[in-house]
């Protein structure tokens, strides 16, 4: 038993290490697309920025995904949209997103997913879960059918809910807070928002 999960610290290690070297792993005071504060972020469009990272990224997650059989990738935009790409690249499948509109998410575009088509819903970092849920909903709504999800990070340590199972490249147990319940110690360091997303849960 001590050796898988010393190969799991390893390899966790490792993905951490891309993160750090592409100044994508940030400690200070956070407020997280969910509103949710933290004194960790993960910063994935400075990892994937780098075709040649995202590509090494991508290919240590992707043998656990192949036996799904899914035939496109749909992810959440904007987040999800180059790790579902480049995701799809590298399992020889198609690629699409969805958008909001008018507060849901939908295709646009032209974008249409055949009806019983096998989809694999990805995301770049889960943290509550909602939008990747959102998300699995709009394909469904659309037709298709949802073999799983997954993600670069699951930093829920694995609590978070999307209705499927969620397979992710790590995954991390980083604190965050409601905006009433931040520490003292974190509550002295100005607050930062770096999402893209305005105030929305992951």
């Amino acid at each position: 038993m001590a050796e898988p999960v010393a190969a799991e610290a390893a390899a966790r290690e490792q993905v951490l290490a891309e993160f750090r070297e592409a100044g994508a792993l940030l400690e200070g005071h956070f407020i997280l697309s969910s509103g949710r504060h933290s004194p960790v972020y993960l910063q994935c469009a400075r990892v994937l920025m780098d075709p040649a990272r995202a590509e090494r990224l991508v290919a240590r997650l992707v043998p656990r995904l192949r036996a799904l059989g899914a035939a496109m990738t749909v992810a959440p935009a904007l987040g999800g949209i180059v790790f579902g790409y480049e995701l799809a690249r590298q399992l020889g499948v198609l690629s699409v997103f969805v958008e909001r509109v008018e507060g849901r998410f939908t295709l646009r575009r032209g974008f249409h997913i055949p009806p019983g088509t096998r989809v694999l819903v990805a995301e770049d970092v889960v943290t509550t879960g909602l939008s990747t849920r959102e998300c699995i909903a709009a394909v469904r709504e659309a037709g298709g059918e949802v073999v799983a999800a997954t993600c670069l990070v699951d930093r829920s340590g694995g609590r978070a809910d999307v209705g499927v199972e969620l397979i992710p490249l790590i995954r991390l147990d980083l604190p965050t807070y409601a905006p009433e319940e931040v520490p003292p110690e974190l509550a002295a360091i100005p607050p930062e928002k770096p999402g893209s997303r305005g105030l929305r849960a992951r």
